[in-house]
């Protein structure tokens, strides 16, 4: 009994290493990380380009903080995107850049329950 447990743990162990995960940061952890990464924060201008050209460029804010990072984003801009909005973007940093193939808006406040 007790092997087949201890199998069970090892078979458990082994998935979950190889399963991995993308990290997720706040734009203050991303320094010095390297591959494919998750960061969230909030939207701050200018924001400019085309993120079907040459790249919608903005910058990325802590949520409550000051750390900012520039963005660089390919692909669809999902609609509610904007100045001030919380944002999580997937990519990784290059030059300095943080390269984003993935961004998805958080849903406006309000659209959550009123505080009493």
């Amino acid at each position: 009994m007790a092997l087949s447990v201890a199998a069970a743990l090892a078979i458990f162990l082994v998935y979950a290493s190889l399963a991995g995960g993308t990290p997720s940061l706040r734009p203050s952890q991303v320094p010095g990380h390297h591959g494919k990464v998750s960061v969230a924060g909030t939207v701050v201008g200018p924001i400019s380009g085309d993120p079907h050209v040459q790249g919608l460029r903005f910058r990325l804010r802590d949520v409550k903080g000051t750390a900012t990072i520039p963005v660089v984003f390919h692909g669809s801009k999902p609609d509610l995107f904007r100045k001030d909005r919380d944002v999580v973007v997937v990519g990784k940093v290059s030059a300095g850049v943080f390269v984003a193939n993935e961004l998805s808006t958080k849903c406006p406040s309000k659209y959550s329950p009123k505080k009493s």
